[in-house]
């Protein structure tokens, strides 16, 4: 039998707000437990939560960039549970007026629709030591956006990638940091199969508090494949269970039976009447004018206005800093082009004739030299386009170009620093024919193995040259040359 995966998400988004949703706390991460809280989000007798309007500016912000529809009349609503990271016994959320309905974001050319974005408070951190339960009241309260996808992700590794490209598009409105290592941004995944053609939802299995892309994926084909065994019994899962990742053994494990919606008793929280967003004095369309260019826009624009790969594209737009840079280092480029005494034409005509080789020379450089995992480096736009530039005229191999690079970002310094402080210039073609006589005339029995048609020792000969000259030699010119004199 062929079985359809059936996906759903829901991610909770820590808000980038200085302080707690209901009330001044500060939200900043703090080392010494409990110190960030007060009566009012330790849920103490006769306080009163007050909303934080910046909280409900960056929801907006996310439900209009995720092409939500807004509820304008909303209100927040109590789910009441127990457990020990909740102190008020319940958690001031939005049911049945999240403030966006619907959505969608595309990832992988499919478009992944949402069912809603809602905001809720977050709940105490909790750390089991030696057979005690540990409580740290500093996260109570921090504002989050929920996002709820609809069962449409059909994959795990779709799943994933959804949760990388959320993650950027929250960076580049610099809502929030989503940090799955920190906890910023986590994900509790529902799945289920069902025989292939058949319409029927079955029993899910939700996986909680998955922190990491790679936990994400694992914990679905594990759920995957277990569901299928299960299938195969014919034993399909009969009832919807909470389940959790062991990241030890690389397996899911029961915690719980699921909870219907009955058993949270939602109602209306009395301390925070139903709003208005025009009363909050939030215009709708002062946020959507001031949304940046998001990255599947960015990608497209690269590909097309740059002539960037698109595998490039995606690396270089996954950091809304990084992008920047590339535009700006891509400016300089069109200046140097324009200023060029041998190039006609306007900026956009030179420009339409060198982007493809340029634009690659920017993105192999950048990519395969000199970006890290934190994306961070030491050379300015201009220093790195004038290095473009300078391989690009050719005046370095690429084993030289590589070192001058390297000695840029270690010191900030512009090429022609580097080359004058560092004795890095290429060298010259006198010289080069010099050496090269030098070690013909220590090869002779080479030489007569290359006239006998064994062109292979060439590559013999290349790596003596450039061993003279310390690797400041470009091999195309050594060839050249060697096979000028051989020939």
């Amino acid at each position: 039998m062929k079985f359809e995966t059936i996906i759903g998400l829901e991610i909770h988004l820590q808000l980038k707000t200085k302080s707690k949703f209901f009330c001044s706390c500060s939200t900043k991460e703090e080392a010494e437990p409990n110190k960030n809280i007060c009566p009012i989000c330790m849920g103490q007798p006769g306080v009163l939560p007050a909303l934080n309007k910046k909280a409900l500016k960056f929801s907006l912000m996310l439900g209009l960039a995720l092409e939500g529809e807004i509820n304008k009349e909303t209100n927040f609503d109590r789910k009441n549970y127990f457990y020990p990271d909740l102190p008020k016994g319940y958690q001031i959320s939005q049911y049945e007026l999240p403030i966006i309905k619907s959505g969608a974001l595309e990832v992988n050319n499919k478009k992944i629709n949402l069912e809603r974005i809602h905001l809720e408070e977050d709940t105490a951190k909790t750390f089991h030591n030696k057979g005690e339960l540990l409580l740290d009241f500093n996260r109570a309260g921090i504002p989050l956006v929920e996002i709820v996808t609809k069962p449409e992700i059909t994959t795990p590794k779709l799943a994933k990638n959804f949760l990388k490209e959320l993650q950027m598009v929250v960076r580049y409105l610099n809502i929030s940091d989503a940090n799955m290592e920190k906890s910023q941004m986590r994900c509790d995944a529902n799945i289920s199969l069902r025989p292939k053609n058949s319409s029927k939802f079955f029993p899910k299995t939700e996986i909680k508090n998955l922190n990491s892309f790679k936990s994400v994926e694992r914990a679905l084909n594990f759920e995957i494949q277990r569901q299928k065994r299960l299938w195969q019994k014919k034993e399909p899962p009969k009832k919807e269970v909470t389940k959790g990742w062991d990241q030890d053994k690389q397996v899911t494990v029961i915690q719980r039976t699921k909870e219907a919606v009955s058993d949270y008793r939602y109602f209306p929280e009395p301390d925070l009447p139903p709003f208005n967003i025009k009363d909050l004095d939030l215009d709708l369309r002062a946020i959507r004018a001031d949304l940046p260019e998001l990255p599947s826009d960015k990608r497209r624009r690269f590909i097309s206005e740059y002539s960037i790969r698109p595998s490039d594209a995606a690396v270089l737009v996954k950091n809304k800093k990084l992008a920047h840079y590339i535009e700006k280092v891509i400016s300089e480029l069109k200046a140097w082009l324009v200023s060029l005494e041998t190039v006609e034409g306007t900026e956009k005509q030179v420009w339409q004739k060198y982007k493809s080789k340029l634009s690659k020379l920017v993105s192999n450089w950048l990519i395969n030299h000199l970006l890290t995992d934190e994306m961070e480096f030491n050379i300015t736009p201009e220093n790195f386009a004038e290095f473009i530039i300078f391989i690009y005229e050719k005046k370095t191999p690429n084993v030289l170009a590589a070192k001058i690079l390297k000695i840029m970002d270690s010191t900030g310094q512009d090429i022609d620093n580097v080359l004058a402080e560092h004795d890095l210039q290429s060298s010259k073609k006198g010289t080069l024919k010099k050496w090269i006589q030098e070690i013909l005339e220590k090869n002779p029995k080479i030489i007569e193995k290359y006239k006998n048609g064994n062109t292979n020792v060439l590559k013999f000969l290349i790596g003596q040259v450039m061993k003279k000259a310390q690797g400041k030699a470009d091999p195309e010119t050594i060839e050249e040359i060697l096979k000028d004199k051989l020939d």
